[in-house]
């Protein structure tokens, strides 16, 4: 069945779709995005990632291409239309078309709308969490504003790409202190040797992660401490556990920083219960 994606009011075959080439998003990446999960023919969370968006929009001054029951009705339609059961639904949000120009183009100017979304096997993600994942640490050198999640992610490209050559799946950032601030498309944990979770505070250097924010309501749920601070890379390496949050991995176990084993080297049980608990207590809506 050929993909269909949603563009500026049009839903057209995905092999087909397009952009205008003065797009300020092609052109200076002058745009922000959302990645929802979508499991079991839910959206998952999804108002938080509208509220999400809201603040991104806000922050870079881009009006809002539609309603936002408008756009929830569209990446719901996007995602029946592709049939998507377990899988991810994409939108980006840019400034519109314009003639280039540093400076913002007149109000006039529309802002850009795409939607797509695409399929992913559960049981092969399911397998990545009974084995974890490696990750390595990268030096920060991004802007100062990755609380706003833009499409400008070409430190996150380039670290990710690290990451894969020297055989890890994600690179977590590290400030000049040796402390840990995000994964390049993630927010990273530790659960320490007394059973607290600690992930770095959303108040100022990460992105506030949609599924960070659901894994604090698994957490008080569970019954677990949640402290949000600052930890070093040697502590993570010295933590009990180690995982990762976002939409497009939930909870992933970490087993290795930097080639030095976490813990025993398996997924921790205290992860793996967050990952389990996931679908039961974030926010579902029917697409």
């Amino acid at each position: 069945m050929p993909r269909i994606a949603y563009v500026n009011g049009r839903y057209e075959l995905h092999a087909h779709a397009s952009v205008h080439v003065e797009d300020r998003g092609y052109q200076f990446a002058d745009g922000v995005y959302e990645v929802c999960e979508v499991a079991r023919g839910n959206l998952m969370d999804v108002t938080r990632h509208l509220d999400r968006l809201d603040r991104s929009l806000s922050e870079l001054k881009i009006t809002w291409p539609l309603s936002r029951r408008s756009l929830e009705m569209i990446m719901a339609e996007v995602v029946r239309r592709n049939r998507v059961e377990n899988g991810l639904v994409y939108l980006q949000v840019t400034r519109g078309v314009a003639p280039r120009d540093h400076v913002f183009p007149s109000a006039s100017t529309r802002s850009a709308l795409v939607v797509t979304s695409k399929r992913s096997d559960p049981k092969a993600a399911a397998k990545r969490a009974e084995h974890g994942i490696k990750v390595i640490t990268v030096p920060e050198n991004r802007w100062e504003r990755v609380d706003i999640k833009t499409v400008g992610l070409l430190p996150n490209v380039m670290a990710r790409q690290k990451a894969k050559e020297a055989g890890a799946q994600e690179a977590w950032f590290v400030d000049p202190d040796g402390t840990v601030k995000e994964g390049a498309a993630t927010n990273a944990w530790i659960v320490t040797a007394d059973g607290k979770l600690v992930t770095r505070p959303a108040d100022f250097g990460i992105l506030r992660g949609v599924t960070r924010a659901t894994v604090m309501d698994i957490a008080k749920k569970l019954g677990l401490t949640v402290e949000e601070r600052a930890f070093s890379v040697d502590e993570a390496k010295r933590a009990k556990e180690a995982f990762i949050t976002a939409a497009t991995t939930v909870v992933m176990p970490v087993v290795a920083i930097d080639g030095d084993s976490v813990a025993n080297g398996h997924p921790g049980s205290v992860t793996l219960s967050l990952r389990e608990a996931f679908f039961d207590v974030a926010e579902k809506t029917p697409a």
